[in-house]
């Protein structure tokens, strides 16, 4: 049996949004939302809502999953939380001249 871990995103009362990664989605949530560290991001910015998560069956590709989200932009969050994979596309392309499409061999703009 393999193990599984989340990647999750929630949306703080402040409309911030906090990134994490679990094996315990309900549970870690629960802690988000009763506060059970106050030295955390969501401590002070309760109440918190799930808007995403993701399941992995690897480990590493969640953390790599996690810390890619994290140094995503809000845009480029709300649209991975929307569903919305054109825009979410859009918003992974490189600005300048060398974007993917005028430089076949870089092919990792997406996620």
């Amino acid at each position: 049996m393999s193990n599984q871990y989340f990647v999750y995103i929630l949306l703080c009362s402040d409309k911030s949004y906090y990134t994490g990664i679990t094996n315990n989605l309900g549970n870690r949530f629960e802690q988000h939302q009763v506060g059970t560290k106050r030295e955390s991001y969501t401590y002070s910015r309760r109440p918190v809502v799930l808007v995403f998560h993701q399941e992995f069956n690897d480990v590493l590709q969640a953390i790599y999953f996690e810390k890619k989200i994290k140094g995503w932009s809000r845009a480029k969050k709300q649209a991975l939380i929307n569903g919305e994979w054109d825009m979410l596309q859009l918003l992974s392309e490189c600005r300048n001249a060398t974007h993917y499409k005028y430089n076949p061999n870089k092919l990792d703009n997406f996620y």
